[in-house]
């Protein structure tokens, strides 16, 4: 039997600061948008296309995003594509697709605040086991043994609820 997929791996920067909320059931939830560009070629010229994402995280990774992810700061994010409904202020019923993070990795070289970062090949290399870099695991923040990984848990593996989300 077949099993659907549902995953994105997107890389880009942040355009604005982490939004850190708690839920009225104590979880931690963070959203930031990640700005993810490529070149096209128009005619005999090249242009950069740039697709926007909205990124939620929750639990630690919400967390651990909150910490140390900034506008500008260069990223990995896996995760799923999830779409809600909701009404506006004025009752339309309007639609929202988000990626769900369960895995982020830090791009930006360390020590690096903002700007350009590290070329992308580099800072695969460093995810995949090399040694510096920052690297946080799942189970409370602590530092890990390779790689620039955080992971979320996700509510724990189940669905998200709606009405726990703040916004």
């Amino acid at each position: 039997m077949a099993r659907d997929l549902n995953k994105v791996m997107l890389t880009g920067r942040l355009g604005k600061d982490v939004e850190l909320r708690v839920t009225p059931n104590g979880r931690s939830v963070a959203t930031f948008s990640v700005a993810s560009s490529r070149n096209i070629k128009d005619g005999d010229n090249w242009k950069e296309q740039t697709e926007w994402f909205r990124v939620v995280a929750w639990e630690k990774l919400a967390e651990t995003c909150s910490t140390y992810l900034h506008k500008g700061s260069h990223v990995f994010i896996e995760g799923r594509l999830q779409t809600r409904e909701y009404q506006d202020k004025d009752g339309v019923k309007k639609y929202s697709t988000e990626v769900i993070a369960t895995d982020m990795t830090m791009l930006d070289s360390k020590g690096q605040s903002q700007g350009s970062g590290n070329d992308i090949g580099d800072a695969w290399d460093n995810a995949g086991g090399g040694s510096g870099g920052n690297n946080y695991a799942n189970s409370g923040g602590n530092r890990a043994s390779g790689g620039n990984r955080s992971r979320g848990n996700e509510f724990g593996g189940g669905e998200t609820d709606l009405e726990d989300i703040p916004f």
